[in-house]
């Protein structure tokens, strides 16, 4: 009888040990599955998708730059650099973030708030107005980068830390 005891104390004591070391588990993968479902019903997906459409853009600039001639057939594979794969993965970077930072109830608030009608529509028209705004941006970007007052503001600094002294190798040779 002794012996059926301890053996009842062992086995009790297992599933309290792994009801505790497993439960945890189990709800971490509930509220990362709550996370996805909130970067979906957010639009936050949709604007990662946007994100791996200016990264290509940039990266395709760089191409162009020291090779003007492109073939078709190259921007197709060319496109298929960022695919499904590589967005699971930072999305899965992301996630983390937001298990950091906010809690299982949160979380499951903010679905139920992304899921009404209004929100449906902000997220319907926010990729849209993302994109716009991101064009303003770029075009801003490039006109007062290469304004007068900025680049003699830039050469002034460029003059004032001596970088020209700093980089003898990279300075113009005219």
């Amino acid at each position: 009888m002794e012996l059926s005891n301890k053996v009842k104390i062992i086995i009790v004591g297992l599933f309290i040990f792994l009801g505790v070391s497993i439960s945890p588990a189990f709800s971490a993968t509930e509220k990362q599955d709550d996370i996805r479902k909130l970067l979906k019903v957010s639009g936050i997906l949709d604007q990662l998708s946007y994100m791996q459409d200016s990264l290509m853009n940039n990266v395709s600039m760089m191409v162009t730059g020291p090779f003007p001639k492109v073939p078709d057939a190259f921007w197709g594979e060319f496109n298929q650099l960022v695919g499904k794969k590589q967005m699971e993965d930072l999305i899965e970077r992301v996630i983390p973030v937001y298990e950091k930072h906010m809690s299982p109830e949160t979380v499951k608030k903010l679905i139920a708030m992304f899921e009404t009608p209004f929100w449906n529509e902000w997220k319907d028209k926010m990729p849209q107005i993302s994109r716009e705004a991101g064009l303003i941006g770029s075009e801003w970007g490039r006109e007062y980068t290469q304004s007068k007052a900025f680049n003699e503001k830039l050469e002034g600094l460029v003059k004032k830390y001596e970088l020209e002294k700093l980089n003898p190798a990279s300075t113009k040779k005219n």
